[in-house]
């Protein structure tokens, strides 16, 4: 359970807006987003060693600050106004809960203190062709021999995959279906088998990546957790990635608000500011409503995680329901009432529009997770 207070909540939120609006303004995202790699490795290496963002969840026994999901998600809400181009989703909340829910004293010793040095990212392969993420989806096959296990089969739309140190794959034993027989296993980006490539996507500023398992051999120090009892902890850290996720696209809908309220008080129409338009305002309202519930969904599903409430999976379903459809309805209204230019390259809306549309079908859709409230509901 987080022990921050709200002091200490607003000296990390001031922090971080701070830093991203110096070091990743729009010249540095459009630069990121057409580069290579997706990001700025010195960019990282400040993040991790001056300002300890990768630690916040992580105990303080591997380096970390010892606070909660709700720092995260406060951290993810600022970096998703600034579109910030980075691996800490991938990182922190996916392989890194993964990590942190299932793994061993030594693969927390290892893994975690170098996440939190910024010394490894790292990344949670679970989606297949079929994009689900449901335990169903999972195919790739993790057969055991001898004291190793051998990995066959392809993920996609993994995160950051093209470029993280280390991929946390889900697999499955021979012959099982559902829930049993699913295994988590830590894979070096490096291994031998492993092909990685870069997927095209609608949102230029996060990559994602086809990852291939060929005979992929993985000694039994690789399994994080119990072998074929993993869809807990992958469950759980699922949940953990999409509440952060949340909160960053509540984030981008308060920044889509700002550029859309900066924007309409200085369009002039018929001798006045579009923004004296009472459509205008009403428009601008509508857009407010859904930011400040976005936000409040967002942090209640990661309060709920800090305090181990039972009802915190639905709640984080909730949230990413409500936060996927609020991005991107927000980020559509901006563009519109930004008029033509809201269409052209060298304006922003176009970049969170294209984040939200992404974002929302990210780790499972809204209609995924709608649906999964009303099983938990028994409708």
């Amino acid at each position: 359970m987080s022990a921050a207070s709200a002091e200490d909540r607003a000296l990390i939120r001031d922090s971080a807006r701070g830093f991203l609006a110096d070091h990743a303004t729009t010249a540095d995202v459009r630069r990121w987003m057409a580069s290579e790699l997706g990001y700025d490795r010195d960019i990282w290496q400040r993040v991790a060693g001056e300002l300890g963002w990768p630690g916040v969840p992580m105990d303080e026994a591997h380096g970390g600050l010892g606070l909660g999901i709700g720092e995260t998600a406060l951290l993810m809400e600022e970096m998703g106004a600034a579109l910030f181009c980075s691996p800490f989703l991938a990182t922190v909340c996916l392989a890194g809960s993964a990590i942190r829910l299932g793994g061993s004293e030594a693969q927390k010793a290892e893994y975690l203190t170098a996440i939190t040095a910024g010394e490894l990212t790292a990344t949670l392969a679970v989606s297949e062709a079929s994009g689900k993420v449901d335990a169903a989806g999972i195919h790739v096959e993790a057969m055991a021999d001898g004291d190793s296990y051998i990995l066959n089969g392809a993920k996609r739309f993994v995160i950051d995959g093209h470029s993280a140190d280390l991929i946390i794959v889900a697999a499955r034993q021979p012959g099982t279906k559902g829930e049993k027989g699913i295994s988590l296993f830590a894979v070096s980006g490096d291994a031998d088998g492993l092909v990685r490539q870069v997927l095209p996507t609608l949102d230029q500023t996060r990559r994602q990546a086809e990852v291939t398992l060929a005979d992929v051999r993985v000694p039994r120090s690789a399994l994080i957790g119990e072998d074929g009892h993993g869809w807990p902890v992958l469950s759980s850290a699922l949940d953990l990635g999409i509440t952060a996720l949340a909160a960053e696209q509540a984030g981008g809908a308060r920044r889509c608000l700002q550029l859309t309220v900066d924007y309409i008080q200085e369009r002039v129409q018929f001798g006045r500011q579009i923004g004296s338009f009472q459509a205008i305002k009403h428009r601008c309202a509508d857009m407010m409503v859904k930011v400040e519930s976005a936000l409040a969904a967002a942090n209640n599903a990661a309060d709920a995680a800090d305090a181990g409430d039972g009802e915190f999976p639905m709640l984080a379903a909730l949230a990413k329901a409500y936060c996927s459809d609020a991005f991107f309805a927000c980020a559509g209204e901006s563009i519109q009432l930004h008029g033509g230019v809201g269409f052209t390259w060298e304006y922003d809306p176009h970049l969170f529009f294209k984040r939200a549309r992404a974002s929302a079908a990210m780790l499972g859709n809204a209609d995924y997770y709608r649906e999964r409230i009303a099983v938990g509901l028994g409708l």
